[in-house]
């Protein structure tokens, strides 16, 4: 875990921490290992090389450090200067709580965002990037509940269930955090450009890349271990059995993190990954509920999401809807309406709505259609 250390509000310390990020062979261990041995990276340039070496520092490391690569430190500096941006150090005041906590954390992330929310209570959902209609839909109704219950839901902004899980928590008119494998200059997948600026105008994008990194393959699983470690649990949806969405469940549960598998039919493949995780021992889940409550959240963390289940189970056991839930669904008449139109009228928050709206469909009482959508049923 790193030393608590208050970085400067100028760049020039920055500098040298992307000095030493940008030079070849210094991984997360290394850098710690150098950042122990030298507090103050301002001053590792008057080290000699002899003393370098027996910090660990291979000899291209050391020569990249005698020259350093202005052009990609200057395009990092010019990013971080920029409106909504920021590049935090492991010795950040702000930098992401959970992640603070690993053996070796990254010494650098990049932010595009609320840098506040990287250290609220998070949960990862991750998946298949070509999952079935079922996937889609139980990844955006968790993600949706999970929300607006006052988890943060984090994922890596991929095809299929990462992407439906950023839009369920964004229909809860909530946060959502989008780890990327990329520098966060470029969004990959491209056709997710409008969800990356979606969930940065509500939540936050990250990265450990610097500015100007492509999509390559072996920065995903690198990506993966930044999601589970940002998270209090990493939630599988759906994954085939070399899913990389197994990467991050191993990660979650390397990191010392709960993990969570929904299972599937026998017939799916995609529930093979999920079926082997659990008889790895992660926690099997058949309602999101059951992810809040293996999590332990604060009450107040969940005070929206147990009303809603309080109002939920007294409407079953009365048979009649709680006045709340009744004025709702009253005033959505018969039409289509938006989570928008109902806080516009009802005067309850995005959160309290969605919830409200994720429990009636749970009950039978409406149905939700594409594009956010509801429809009264009874």
């Amino acid at each position: 875990m790193a030393t608590p250390y208050l970085q400067p509000p100028d760049t020039d310390i920055l500098k040298h921490w992307l000095a030493l990020y940008h030079a070849p062979g210094v991984g997360a261990v290394a850098f710690q290992r150098i950042l122990d041995a030298v507090p103050d990276l301002r001053t590792l340039g008057n080290q000699s090389s002899q003393q370098l070496d027996g910090l660990g520092i291979s000899t291209a490391a050391i020569a990249a450090l005698r020259q350093t690569d202005t052009a990609a430190i200057s395009r990092d500096l010019e990013w971080h200067l920029q409106p909504g941006n920021r590049i935090m150090t492991c010795r950040d005041p702000d930098y992401p709580v959970m992640l603070a906590q690993l053996d070796a954390p990254p010494p650098v992330i990049y932010v595009h965002g609320d840098c506040a929310l990287l250290s609220e209570p998070q949960l990862a959902m991750v998946g298949s990037r070509h999952p079935t209609p079922s996937g889609i839909r139980i990844a955006t109704e968790f993600a949706r509940y999970l929300s607006a219950a006052g988890l943060v839901v984090t994922s890596g902004l991929a095809l299929g269930i990462d992407a439906a899980c950023h839009a369920g928590a964004l229909q809860a008119g909530a946060p959502t955090i989008a780890v990327m494998g990329t520098g966060l200059d470029r969004v990959y997948p491209a056709r997710h450009r409008d969800l990356a600026r979606q969930i940065a105008e509500h939540g936050a994008l990250v990265s450990e890349f610097p500015v100007g990194t492509a999509p390559r393959a072996e920065n995903f699983p690198q990506r993966n271990r930044l999601i589970s470690g940002m998270s209090l649990g990493t939630l599988v949806v759906e994954a085939a059995l070399r899913s990389g969405s197994l990467i991050t469940a191993r990660y979650a549960g390397e990191q010392g993190r709960e993990v969570f598998a929904i299972p599937g039919s026998i017939n799916n493949p995609l529930a093979r990954g999920c079926h082997q995780l659990i008889r790895q021992g992660a926690k099997l889940v058949e309602t999101a509920r059951d992810v809040i409550d293996e999590l332990g959240m604060l009450a107040a963390s969940c005070a929206t999401a147990q009303a809603a289940t309080d109002a939920g189970t007294a409407a079953n056991d009365t048979g009649k809807l709680s006045p709340d839930y009744q004025q709702l669904i009253d005033l959505m008449g018969f039409d289509n309406t938006s989570i928008d139109q109902l806080v516009s009228t009802s005067g309850l928050t995005p959160a309290e709505v969605s919830s409200m709206l994720l429990q009636l469909e749970m009950s039978g009482y409406l149905a939700s259609s594409p594009g956010g959508l509801y429809n009264r049923l009874k």
